[in-house]
């Protein structure tokens, strides 16, 4: 089951030119493309004659052309011709996804298109700050259901034994996490004070030294995950830490597309605060993040499998505190969605 009524993201700007693009988002088929103005095209990739994909004809201008019997559909999903006969059957439609090109992605409306809110994308803050940098984007394929993806996204313990090479540090298996929910979002967060820090992000620090150490792991229903590093001088951090520019800020934006209950798209952003000009920085922590986020999926891969193939139950432990109350508020999403249709 997905929560139908939000944005998800499609796919890296790049990604949508003119040759036409068959996606499944949520098991539904899509096929995308772009009009001759640059604007981005999604429509169900199924003609209702004999359910041929669209994405198997071609463009015709701004209008698709089934490859079976020729009808043509335009942007908004509407059949405009169909040369084996002299009427279009007033049935011949197909549905049409609405989709806002933002931050470098291509979002797409799964719901109700008369509930569509542009307001309701995720906000990435200081998006247009020339102090700080944010990377091109990336993506990969996890053949897991997302929700186990977001409960790794909740559970700032994994990166002890998970990333011991990169971002694990003393602290990071045994500080006791907070976790708050509110109707948009669930936080698991805490500090880790007075340690060194992780080695990934060592000589990247504007401090030398012991730090205090924010981890803010936040998803946003239904699949948007924050993940906030903040470093600052051992003794700045804690309950009463005060926002400092001068400390260091690392943002992970992490977008969660279920292809279906089996397979995930993952995509993701990283926004600093430092050195917004120095491409070696930028290439070092573009690449820190792919190699961190593929150790994640090999694991969430085999948990998937271990989940569907159990034969005993799976347990819950303290840390999945966060996940579990995601889980449960995101159902009742769901289920209110369901019966309000």
């Amino acid at each position: 089951m997905f929560l139908r009524n939000a944005w998800y993201v499609a796919g890296l700007k790049a990604e949508f030119t003119r040759e036409l693009r068959p996606l499944t988002i949520l098991g539904e088929r899509i096929v995308f493309y772009r009009k001759q103005d640059g604007t981005p095209v999604a429509l169900e990739d199924a003609c209702p004659h004999r359910k041929l994909p669209l994405s198997k004809g071609r463009l015709q201008q701004d209008a698709i052309e089934c490859g079976y019997h020729g009808l043509q559909f335009d942007w908004s999903g509407q059949c405009i011709a169909a040369p084996t006969q002299k009427l279009i059957p007033p049935s011949a439609r197909v549905r049409n996804y609405p989709l806002a090109d933002q931050y470098g992605l291509v979002w797409i409306w799964m719901g109700d298109p008369n509930g569509v809110d542009l307001a309701l994308i995720p906000k990435i803050e200081n998006y247009d700050n020339p102090s700080w940098r944010i990377t091109s984007g990336d993506a990969m394929q996890c053949a897991c259901h997302y929700l186990h993806l977001v409960d790794n996204l909740l559970d700032p313990s994994h990166v002890a034994w998970v990333h011991a090479s990169s971002f694990a540090a003393a602290g990071t298996e045994d500080t006791d996490i907070g976790v708050q929910i509110s109707d948009e979002r669930v936080v698991a967060s805490r500090w880790i004070l007075g340690q060194d820090p992780p080695p990934f992000y060592a000589d990247l620090l504007k401090t030398n030294g012991s730090v205090d150490r924010l981890q803010h792991y936040e998803v946003q229903f239904p699949s948007c995950a924050i993940n906030k590093s903040i470093y600052t001088p051992a003794g700045k951090g804690g309950a009463d830490y005060q926002h400092d520019d001068q400390d260091y800020f690392m943002v992970s934006y992490n977008f969660l597309t279920p292809v279906d209950e089996d397979n995930t798209r993952y995509f993701w952003l990283q926004h600093r605060n430092t050195e917004p000009n120095d491409e070696r920085i930028t290439k070092k922590i573009a690449a820190g993040a792919r190699a961190a986020f593929e150790e994640d999926r090999q694991i969430l891969e085999a948990v998937h499998l271990g989940i569907k193939n159990a034969v005993t139950p799976n347990i819950s432990l303290g840390v999945d505190a966060a996940a579990v109350q995601f889980r449960r508020a995101l159902h009742k999403k769901i289920e209110a969605e369901r019966n309000a249709s």
